[in-house]
Parts: C-alpha cells; structure tokens; sequence
C-alpha cells in the first residue's frame, strides 16, 4: 500500500517528462528516467534508474520545481532546463577537464631545460630521490656559502622545484 501511494504522488510529470543527467567532470550527458521514488517525511525522494541508479536520493519536488538538481558532480536536469543551460555547462566542464588535464601536461622544453640544469638525463623517467641527489650535489658548490653564486644557487633550486612539481600535481 505504501508503494501505491508513493507512485501516485511521484506524479505524472516525473515519468512522462524526458530528463537528462550531466557530469561536467567527464563531459558526458545522458538522457535518463526517473527510477525509484519513495515518501521521506513528506517528501518524495528519487534515484535514477539503471544504469544510472547511483544518482540518488534527491529531491523531486525540487527537481521538479527547480528544473534541476546537482548531485555530487551530476546535474540532473529536465530537457527543456538542459536546452537552456547545456552552453553554460559545458563550457564550465571544459575548463575544470582543462585544469585537470594541465595537472599531468608537462612543457617538455621547460623539463628539459630543468633536467640539463641539474644534470640529469634529458630523456627517461625520474624518480624524487634522483631529482633530489641532483639538486644537493650541484648545491654543495652553487651555494654563495660555498663558493658558488645566488643565481647559480636560485637556477638549480627553481629547477628542483618545477621537476619535484609534476610529482606532487600527478598524485
């Protein structure tokens, strides 16, 4: 009896309209249905159904009203709000797929430049350790302390850092 009155108050407008969810993080929007609707404390709480069943609960009143909703990093949203919206959002997804690409895209004349500066080798993977055994062995004479000079010292610590950085980006 229970299940009868949820479907009843899931409405006519939640199965019939044509709903799409979009994840701006893979740039990828679906046309979906409305699965399992249950009443919580007077409200009708919804999920996706398969294979997008992970979406959910959310609200449908405000799903409804509201046109959409945002679910972790889902919009689910109906046709007509999509249609109007799709521009803005896929725009905004474009650049947060930017930033997290450019996290594992190196400027391999930078790389090199930093490589031949600690005196590594220009092709093959590095590890830290042999980032950082480079660095203190060339510092033990760039140093102004022990000879060297402060841009001497400045280029091989900035050359350090920006090589050690592509590690810590990557994790």
């Amino acid at each position: 009896m229970a299940e009868e009155s949820a479907e009843e108050l899931a409405g006519e407008s939640a199965e019939t309209l044509d709903w799409v969810v979009w994840n701006g993080s893979l740039g990828v929007s679906d046309k979906v249905t409305i699965g399992r609707v249950e009443i919580v404390d007077g409200v009708r709480m919804a999920c996706l159904a398969p294979p997008y069943d992970v979406v959910g609960p959310f609200s449908l009143d405000e799903l409804e009203t509201q046109g959409r909703i945002a679910f972790g990093a889902c919009f689910v949203m109906s046709l007509q709000r999509w249609k109007e919206d799709q521009v803005e959002l896929r725009l905004e997804g474009r650049k947060q797929r930017a930033a997290f690409q450019k996290m594992f895209d190196f400027d391999e004349d930078d790389n090199q430049e930093h490589r031949e500066t600690l005196e590594l080798p220009t092709d093959g993977a590095l590890d830290p350790a042999e980032i950082k055994a480079a660095f203190r062995r060339l510092a033990k004479t760039a140093h102004p302390d022990a000879g060297g000079t402060a841009e001497d010292y400045r280029r091989i610590a900035e050359a350090r850092d920006a090589l050690l950085a592509q590690f810590e980006g990557a994790s």
